[in-house]
């Protein structure tokens, strides 16, 4: 990991430091806080690649873009490039001791594969509480990667052959299958086969390229092709919230990060986020999250 980055956030770029360099990691959690520095682990991080953390024993409480998640056995974090963390902590506030493993890996090293698509997409579900028999499976698949990378790491061959690194993505492909059939935080699992799964995820894409510019649910629907109706069904159908409630949601998410974590002013980021007026800003960052800009910004300084 390479840190970069100003103000009170930590840019994080992949970067693996072994020996045998890939586009997959695995680590202890205790290996990661003895790589950063104590004045980094503390400050939030923004990753520029995947995260997921499996918990098998200790206690502590993660933060993921404003939400905080309880870590404890059996709890699976999935951190996507973009999100803004903070490593789990204890209740003496400093970082958590944790027997947990992660896996960093860049979005083009998992293969290729349908299933897993809404897993990488950058707005599925952060956390997981598993029950027993999918926490041993996962736990099992993990071990799996972990041993293959360790064994690479140890090899003497001069660089990852072609053989071990396709092992290497079918075993984390294989991973993140698993976690696709995982039910998400409402009871809903994966939604690829559901009616209206491709009209749903077409739009979330767009959404993230576009939520600056445009919050319009007409605007998506001209430029993909379906009609404002068939969005929002699709939508309702796959995380129970229509598509002007999912827009509205990430340009909000968007501008807690910008407050929290720049100097910009308060105007300027409403200007950022498509927003003409000052005060129309304010009137939507106080509906959409019960809290003017201001008052935000100096609770999460």
């Amino acid at each position: 990991m390479v840190e970069t980055g100003q103000h009170d956030i930590i840019d994080i770029a992949y970067d693996n430091p072994g020996r045998r360099p890939t586009g997959v990691e695995v680590l202890a959690f205790d290996a990661l806080k003895a790589r950063l520095k104590s004045s980094v682990a503390r400050r939030p991080s923004r990753l520029d690649f995947h995260q997921l953390m499996l918990v098998r024993h200790g206690k502590g409480t993660a933060m993921v873009d404003f939400v905080t998640y309880p870590c404890t056995r059996g709890t699976l974090l999935h951190l996507r490039p973009g999100q803004v963390q903070g490593l789990p902590v204890g209740s003496d506030d400093a970082i958590a001791e944790l027997d947990a493993t992660l896996l960093l890996f860049t979005a083009d090293f998992p293969p290729p594969l349908p299933a897993t698509h809404e897993v990488l997409d950058a707005f599925g579900p952060v956390s997981w509480r598993l029950p027993p028999a999918e926490f041993n499976a996962l736990d099992r698949a993990v071990i799996d990667l972990q041993s293959e990378y360790r064994r690479l790491q140890d090899t003497q061959a001069p660089a990852p052959t072609e053989l071990t690194q396709a092992l290497l993505r079918q075993l984390l492909g294989a991973l993140l299958i698993r976690v696709a059939r995982l039910p998400g935080p409402a009871g809903r699992s994966a939604t690829t086969g559901l009616p209206g799964a491709e009209v749903h995820l077409a739009f979330r894409r767009e959404l993230e390229r576009s939520f600056a510019t445009t919050r319009s649910v007409e605007d998506y629907a001209a430029r993909l092709g379906y009609s404002s109706r068939t969005i929002t069904r699709a939508c309702l159908a796959a995380t129970g919230r229509s598509a002007k409630q999912l827009a509205d949601a990430r340009v909000a998410l968007q501008a807690r990060r910008l407050l929290a974590h720049t100097d910009l002013p308060v105007a300027a980021i409403g200007r950022a986020l498509g927003f003409t007026e000052a005060t129309n800003f304010g009137k939507f960052f106080a509906r959409e999250t019960g809290r003017t800009p201001g008052d935000f910004r100096r609770t999460h300084r």
